[in-house]
């Protein structure tokens, strides 16, 4: 695996002053603490450009070996060019033509499902021993207004092959399906969507039940488990922001709740929520105290330390659970060796599922080589204002032909391609950063921030 996200963030602390809300409204109410953005020198393409090209880097991945590419976005430039021809321009140089796989959109469902397509390829003669990888990347931007601190940029890489570390688990998957207007983009010439935020949450919960339902079903045929939230080690979810995640936690805890005889000790706490009917307990806010302050413990053991990309980065739609599995490479790397990952994505509109993974090897070479911590760390944090006025050119030169791009190329970390010029036919055209940043310190470089 491998990650990228922007070298600029803004604090989320910092942009509640300057928002002039209630002290706590997005690092305490979201659960939020810093937020990735990128300005209109990087766009989908050069994002999952640099996420592949430095996976193959770091791998020493021969170019030749691959033989299925998947893209997972919602985050279009294109209605009809995919992000995955576009990074066919890597493997062009290393003369592979031969490789499968195409674009796969449903809001943060996306990459989930690209990996899923993948995994069947890798079953089927057509692989020949070839790996392949699937880029899970978007930039989530909001309108101003109270959306707008749940945004985030940045891109999962993921090489898929044989006798892997980590192995996803057979025969347990379940998913949810519906027609949900929770979350959509009908504005063709805008990047920002329409949200309606109860519902979202509402159709958010109603697949995790749903999928927990299935996947205990299926565990418990296929593996001879009963599953309940004491069974994995961890749990990763989708992370639209982080709240909804330890609310997420408590609502597992919920199901355990109801599947068990009346007077359980272990669910003390929840016992008056018993006759609840399913339509009632989606949107009982007492039932939602009860259930997180119930699963406290449950979140700090299983749960917190997968969100640290989610605080540090914000919603990477597509990308979310796979950074969730990053975050717990980087902070769990010597306790995960035989540990059950249980993961739950969710795409509105609306696609759910949940799986599991196991850790049959050693990660520690991919935490060494992601090293998450030192890069969250170099990062440069950007003042509201600034950051403001580089999603306003954002904004202004979204969809826009005949552009040559002119910010700082200082604002980009050593390695990162980046959008040069879009002609009048709208043909898009990328360089990439040296490999070294010159030696620019972090005031240098907010100060160039402060110059757009």
């Amino acid at each position: 695996m491998e990650v990228y996200f922007p070298a600029t963030y803004v604090d989320q602390e910092a942009l509640e002053r300057y928002d002039g809300v209630s002290q706590g409204k997005y690092t305490v109410g979201l659960g939020q603490e810093r937020m990735a953005f990128c300005g209109e020198r990087e766009d989908i393409n050069s994002v999952a450009l640099t996420a592949v090209q430095s996976l193959m880097e770091k791998y020493d991945v021969p170019f030749e070996k691959v033989g299925r590419l998947e893209v997972g976005t919602e985050t279009v430039v294109d209605k009809s060019k995919s992000v995955k021809t576009t990074l066919m321009s890597l493997f062009a140089e290393h003369d592979n033509h031969d490789i499968e796989g195409i674009d796969t959109t449903n809001a943060c469902y996306g990459g989930t499902a690209a990996i899923f397509n993948a995994l069947a390829w890798l079953e089927t003669d057509e692989c020949d021993g070839r790996y392949a990888i699937v880029v899970a990347a978007d930039i989530a931007v909001y309108e101003a207004g109270p959306a707008r601190p749940t945004g985030g940029c940045g891109a999962v890489a993921v090489l898929l092959g044989l006798d892997a570390p980590i192995v996803f688990e057979k025969g347990t998957r379940a998913s949810y399906m519906a027609d949900v207007y929770d979350f959509f983009k009908p504005h063709l010439d805008s990047e920002y969507p329409e949200v309606d935020g109860a519902l979202s949450q509402r159709a958010y919960t109603t697949a995790l039940d749903s999928c927990y339902e299935g996947y205990r079903r299926k565990a418990a045929a296929r593996l001879g488990v009963d599953v309940t939230t004491d069974v994995p080690a961890y749990m990763l979810f989708h992370c639209p922001y982080c709240k909804l995640v330890q609310k997420s936690v408590g609502r597992l805890l919920y199901n355990d709740f109801k599947n068990s005889a009346p007077g359980d000790p272990r669910f003390a706490a929840l016992e008056n929520f018993r006759g609840l009917d399913h339509e009632t307990s989606l949107v009982d806010r007492d039932l939602e105290k009860a259930a997180v302050k119930a699963s406290a413990s449950l979140f700090d053991s299983k749960t917190d330390m997968t969100l640290q990309c989610s605080r540090e980065i914000g919603n990477t739609y597509t990308a979310s659970l796979w950074f969730s599995l990053v975050s717990t490479i980087a902070n769990a790397t010597q306790s995960l060796v035989g540990q059950q990952l249980l993961c739950f994505s969710y795409g509105s509109g609306l696609a759910a599922t949940m799986f599991s993974l196991r850790v049959v090897k050693s990660v520690a070479h991919l935490a060494a080589k992601i090293n998450l911590h030192s890069r969250l760390a170099e990062r440069v944090a950007v003042p509201p204002s600034e950051y403001n006025q580089i999603l306003a050119l954002r904004e202004q030169t979204y969809g826009q032909c005949g552009l040559e791009t002119t910010s700082s190329l200082q604002l980009l970390q050593p390695g990162t391609f980046y959008l040069v010029s879009v002609d009048e036919m709208g043909r898009r055209k990328y360089a990439r950063t040296s490999g070294r940043r010159a030696q620019t310190t972090a005031s240098e470089l907010a100060t160039t921030t402060a110059r757009l």
